[in-house]
């Protein structure tokens, strides 16, 4: 993939692009379909489709230890296991290393990574949902933060775009809140999913359970060398298929088929260059990952796309007598209002009958829950603001698969043959408010292994959010003993800011550059030829997967610095 950039033969293009996840691989597509000549510049090593998925087709017996990692490779990712799956045998590989790349926790804060060409496009949940106007009008109506500077009909057209191109499952519900869009075929409810469908609409008025909508071919149209999902459910190793989006298997090959695209892996940007007399951004300043050999690239326009907290990192660090306290910081909203999305807890129970009933594959969805509070009328909670949905699913399996002791020689050989009861379980997904006080700063007293700061966390979930997590778990019990389920238990598990790994905020979109870093077309207010649109941009955060948005806001923002690059605007 890619024409490799290793010499100084080019110093100067129209277009850099820091970060190749979700962001920045939609970034480099629009700018080089519209004929710019794009450096894409990322801190990881290269990650080829296909070649360098080394676990995809492997099966779990083929991993020592039940893809459990010896202690001393345990120690490398104390804070990336603290999702409790990330750090398998499988995909460990694709999390940071925490001795290598530390960060500092005022209050707990679970940062997870993965430092290679394609970010994290490679291991997302893939879940992908549309806001409405329910979400960008939130703040003003709350009277929380500041106002959205757009509105649902402005990104309408370029959510169309975004799932045209990724392929996006799912079912049209015609609901306000959770805005229909252009679908592949959705994937299918297994039978207690359906029994649980219809037992929700059946006793709980404005509740609706579909299937989630997840950036999966599930057809036979073509998306350019890219199939029908498999349904291995092995996604998190990365997809030799190309079935799911990532950025490795359709953004990135878009615009290399430009001739357009220069792809520079092993590079840290860690500063954008500003020119005082023509208050732009001239280009970026870079270190070598392997070498240690810094670097500057020119550039017409630059877009900031290396996820949320290391792109405001960059933003703080490029200090100039123009902004002390970092590039575009006039308004002190550089690096506060971190948000994600709180989860952890729901509720699950058992299934009975069905026992003549199985599903065929290993597909990679469950169930999906739309918000049903705060929509107007009965819905409305006077305990919190804003809302939440669910995800979660059923299926069956004999827990004493994974306990040794529980069975060996002729028993094991049977258990292994009878399939466990049905068991469905359901777990919240819900908005966190954009606090000002919820911040990440930096701290040049501890340096990383090339010589820049840490990043030091000091952000919490607050009262909103643990009110509606009482909500949450008790509307999970009452859903499954609504449709039967025996020996239902809830459950509460919220660990810490950053779990959700949907870490939003630290630069915010708004209309004033007093009380926001970027405008409505995601440039920083003051510097106009540099874009932000990883999550950093978000403003608020809503209860539903934000990728799909940060996709579509980066898709308008390419296209945007296009046109006033023709305009002479920057």
């Amino acid at each position: 993939m890619s024409k490799f950039y290793y010499n100084e033969e080019q110093e100067s293009y129209d277009a850099i692009v820091v970060g190749t996840g979700i962001s920045g691989g939609w970034a480099a597509k629009e700018l080089c379909e519209n004929g710019l000549k794009t450096l894409v510049l990322d801190r990881g090593r290269m990650v080829k489709h296909i070649e360098d998925y080394p676990t995809a087709n492997m099966d779990d017996w083929d991993f020592p230890n039940r893809g459990e990692l010896p202690r001393e490779e345990k120690a490398k990712q104390q804070k990336q296991a603290r999702t409790g799956y990330t750090v398998k045998a499988p995909h460990n590989f694709w999390f940071v290393n925490d001795l290598e790349h530390p960060y500092n926790e005022t209050k707990r804060f679970d940062w997870m990574r993965g430092y290679h060409v394609g970010g994290r496009s490679i291991m997302w949940g893939r879940h992908s949902y549309r806001w409405s106007d329910l979400d960008f009008e939130a703040n003003r109506r709350d009277g929380i933060a500041v106002d959205w500077p757009v509105r649902y009909k402005d990104i309408a057209p370029w959510y169309d775009k975004v799932e045209s191109f990724i392929g996006v499952t799912g079912e049209k519900l015609g609901l306000p809140q959770l805005p229909d869009g252009v679908f592949e075929p959705m994937m299918e409810l297994n039978c207690v999913e359906q029994k649980f469908r219809e037992s929700v609409g059946e006793n709980f008025d404005g509740r609706v359970v579909t299937a989630g909508r997840v950036a999966h071919i599930n057809s036979d149209k073509q998306y350019d060398g890219r199939i029908r999902c498999q349904y291995r459910n092995r996604c998190i190793r990365g997809c030799p298929f190309g079935s799911y989006f990532s950025s490795n298997s359709s953004t990135l090959p878009a615009a290399e088929r430009t001739g357009n695209m220069t792809l520079r892996p092993d590079s840290i940007v860690h500063e954008v260059i500003y020119d005082p007399d023509t208050k732009r951004a001239t280009g970026v300043k870079v270190i070598d990952r392997v070498t240690k050999e810094e670097f500057e690239f020119k550039a017409k326009v630059i877009f900031l796309c290396a996820s949320a907290i290391a792109s405001t990192s960059i933003l703080m660090q490029s200090r100039s007598d123009r902004f002390p306290n970092g590039m575009g910081n006039d308004s002190d909203q550089l690096g506060r209002n971190i948000m994600d999305h709180h989860l952890g807890v729901g509720a699950s129970g058992k299934i009975e009958g069905f026992d003549d009933k199985y599903y065929k594959g290993r597909k990679p969805n469950g169930v999906y829950i739309p918000r049903f509070r705060n929509l107007g009328g009965s819905s409305n909670r006077n305990d919190y603001i804003r809302g939440y949905g669910y995800q979660g699913g059923a299926g069956r399996g004999n827990w004493t698969d994974a306990i040794a002791e529980m069975s060996h020689g002729k028993a094991l050989k049977d258990a292994i043959l009878k399939p466990g009861g049905w068991t469905m379980g359901i777990g919240g997904f819900g908005e966190v408010l954009p606090y000002e006080d919820n911040r990440m700063t930096l701290d040049y007293d501890k340096l990383d292994g090339w010589g820049l700061p840490t990043v030091t966390f000091d952000a919490e979930f607050k009262e909103n959010e643990w009110n509606m997590r009482k909500d949450m778990q008790e509307q999970a019990i009452e859903m499954l003993e609504k449709a039967g389920a025996r020996d239902v238990q809830g459950f509460d598990n919220p660990g810490a800011l950053g779990l959700g790994i949907h870490e939003m905020g630290t630069a915010r979109m708004g209309r004033n550059p007093k009380t926001s870093v970027v405008n409505g077309y995601n440039q920083v207010h003051a510097v106009p030829n540099v874009y932000v649109t990883d999550g950093a941009f978000m403003t608020s955060a809503s209860c539903v997967n934000p990728s799909l948005t940060y996709m579509a806001f980066t898709a308008r923002a390419a296209n945007h610095a296009v046109n006033e690059l023709k305009k002479g605007n920057i």
